[in-house]
């Protein structure tokens, strides 16, 4: 049995290379792995039978509620037309600027992660708008790609990312804590988007040509009235549903649960489209359907999962995870690199879906015991997972890009097609931009935990526990009292050779 459970992870991963639908596959792992272990005598029958009503257990969990409301929100705001008014307005308040297109990109891309919450939405609606407008006034090729995929990323660190819901559920944490530990690198990663942005206005001033002022359409109050009117709406909407479950720095109270916050969330979308005046059966019943097919995803993982797990565990494979890990050397930094590496590669042919229900089982227990931070843990790892949306070859918002793109050709709003080498290797520098967000997060965890409720240190040295030391019989303490109702106090002593004489005495005296 000590082979087995090396031998379950390794086909793991060679299943998952497969291409079949790893919520299927892996189920089908677990129970053949579970027939052989009943059949070698290493748990009995009744082990499996415990798998139902785990399954039940874990899909009656309230927290996952929470997914089909934030995913639908997203959907919502996705086709409501507010990242077009954004990116438009945007787009002509920072243009004349050197570089002003790429710092609008990735402003709106943060903004519209805040309240969407989707990859592939943000990825489209923002190529629709600003490749045109890039390719238009000469932006270069491998950049306008890059910061277009980067910055629809954005989204899976930014609260109230459906990721950070997951992760919270796995490592057992409050999603509020969760969010509010994603803030610091949320802002960071911003900051080395734009840093990277400046530095190559200066380096390779020809690839960020400034937009002509001539060539905005609106000026003065009328550009900034459509500014405003994209940002304050939306900040209304992340204050109301981030802040009222304590996600948002400087709140420590939650006045909603997360299923209540995203259901409040849907109903801000709902207003926000009609706002736009773009709410109508059409959206709703297309944004409806994206949500179903999203939730019913998630459970199917879910259960899969949970079928490998529970075997996995049966044959002590979270032992043999554990010391595996945990005897490697350089103790927590090594873990957390180790970790990093292992998911980063493991990210080149997952969903971060899989690897947060699949992996992340394996890997919090280990890190609870090594002393690490789960909020800090899950963060990190959030900032990991971003990649799998941008590293070639599999990089799902490098897919979308190369979609969009063609069909922008074909209708003639760009004049000529995005190759698709340029689509691959603008995104390198901005996957490099994001394993340094790792590496900072791993050795300052200071930038996750700056924003969390700090916990009060007890120091136990100086503790002093004082008990009553007064007569419990004297009158200050009811002793008259106690004699009234019959109570006599013990008593006092005697010496014991005075009470043997008197004993002695009784008895001869006595008929």
């Amino acid at each position: 049995m000590e082979n087995f459970a090396p031998l379950m992870f390794g086909g793991l991963i060679l299943i998952m290379l497969i291409g079949f639908p790893v919520a299927f596959s892996l189920a089908a792992l677990g129970l053949l792995c579970g027939f052989i272990a009943i059949n070698m005598g290493w748990f009995p029958v009744a082990f499996m039978a415990n798998l139902p009503l785990n399954v039940f257990g874990i899909l009656s969990n309230d927290l996952l509620l929470a997914i089909p409301f934030f995913t639908l929100m997203g959907a919502i705001l996705e086709k409501c037309g507010l990242a077009e008014d954004m990116l438009d307005s945007m787009g002509q308040l920072f243009g004349p600027m050197r570089g002003g297109l790429g710092y609008s990109v990735i402003i709106v891309g943060f903004i519209l992660g805040a309240i969407t919450g989707t990859v592939a939405g943000q990825v489209i609606a923002m190529a629709m708008i600003s490749l045109p407008v890039m390719m238009r006034y000469g932006y270069n090729m491998r950049y306008a790609t890059g910061v277009l995929a980067a910055s629809g990323t954005i989204t899976q660190l930014v609260p109230p990312s459906l990721v950070l819901v997951v992760l919270a559920d796995q490592l057992g944490r409050p999603v509020g804590d969760m969010y509010k530990g994603a803030w610091g690198p949320s802002i960071l990663q911003v900051v080395l988007f734009a840093l990277y942005t400046f530095l190559l206005t200066r380096l390779r001033p020809s690839y960020l040509p400034g937009v002509p002022v001539e060539a905005r359409t609106l000026h003065g109050w009328q550009l900034w009235k459509k500014c405003l009117r994209g940002i304050i709406p939306s900040a209304i909407l992340i204050f109301a549903v981030l802040g009222s479950m304590g996600g948002l720095p400087g709140i420590t109270t939650a006045v909603a649960t997360p299923t209540e916050a995203g259901a409040m969330g849907a109903v801000g979308a709902f207003i926000l489209a009609a706002i736009h005046r773009r709410l109508n059966w059409a959206l709703v019943r297309e944004a409806m359907a994206g949500t179903m097919r999203i939730t019913a995803m998630v459970v199917f993982i879910l259960i899969g999962s949970r079928v490998f797990s529970l075997v996995f565990q049966g044959v002590d494979g979270a032992k043999w995870i554990e010391h595996m890990l945990s005897s490697l050397p350089g103790g927590q930094v090594g873990f957390l690199i180790v970790v990093n590496i292992f998911i980063f590669f493991l990210a080149f042919f997952l969903d971060f879906f899989e690897i947060a229900f699949i992996i992340l089982p394996m890997l919090g227990p280990v890190a609870e015991k090594m002393g690490i931070d789960l909020v800090w843990f899950g963060v990190m790892l959030c900032v990991n997972m971003q990649t799998s949306f941008m590293h070639p070859p599999f990089g799902f918002a490098l897919f979308y890009l190369r979609g969009i793109s063609d069909t922008l050709f074909k209708n003639g709003s760009i004049p000529k097609r995005v190759e698709s080498r340029d689509i691959y290797l603008g995104s390198i520098p901005w996957v490099v931009l994001q394993l340094v967000l790792v590496v900072i997060v791993i050795f300052v965890p200071q930038t996750v935990t700056v924003f969390l409720p700090k916990e009060e240190a007890v120091d136990l040295d100086k503790v002093k526990i004082e008990a009553p030391v007064d007569d419990p019989y004297g009158p200050e303490n009811g002793a008259e009292d106690d004699a009234m109702r019959g109570f006599e106090p013990p008593a006092a002593e005697t010496d014991p050779a005075a009470s043997a004489a008197e004993a002695v005495e009784a008895a001869a005296s006595a008929p």
